[in-house]
């Protein structure tokens, strides 16, 4: 993982402000929730994952709309966005995370590997972010697992910061 945004700083940002977070993955396979996992009292703020890696689970359990992933595919801001909701509303925290992308090798959905978007659904909405990643399987998921981590604390930064 990157030196930027760590577990621990997210974990602390909660721990702060008594607020909970859940994820949603996809590409990122658990690697997501596994990291936060990894924080010692991590438990404490983190309500749990889902691992969405095929349609019938974004739409079935996490309740991403079918005609938007007939429409869009699964490899698209929206999807991600849908899943980070998802993630709120099943596991009852205060934020979700999402990860959908194409880790490779080969391309998906006409999507080049590296193609990966991320969201994060929180008291005040959703953001996500598309990024264009570059290097191996293994690189593809950790760099998605960091911008999930940093759009996180960011957002998390925001809401509680003093006016």
């Amino acid at each position: 993982m990157s030196a930027g945004v760590s577990a621990l700083d997210v974990i602390d940002a909660l721990r702060g402000t008594g607020q909970t977070v859940a994820t949603a993955e996809s590409l990122t396979g658990g690697l997501l929730c596994a990291t936060l996992v990894d924080v010692p009292g991590a438990s404490e703020f983190l309500r749990g994952g889902i691992v969405a890696y095929v349609p019938e689970t974004k739409t079935g359990v996490l309740g991403v709309d079918p005609l938007l992933i007939e429409r869009v595919g699964t490899v698209h801001p929206e999807v991600a966005a849908a899943m980070a909701e998802g993630a709120v509303r099943v596991l009852g925290s205060t934020w979700g995370v999402a990860t959908t992308g194409v880790a490779g090798p080969e391309p998906s959905e006409g999507k080049p590997v590296g193609t990966v978007h991320v969201a994060v659904a929180g008291p005040s909405g959703v953001e996500t972010r598309d990024l264009s990643l570059h290097g191996d399987r293994r690189l593809i998921r950790e760099q998605a697992v960091d911008a999930a981590l940093s759009l996180l604390i960011g957002r998390l930064r925001e809401e509680t910061a003093s006016p």
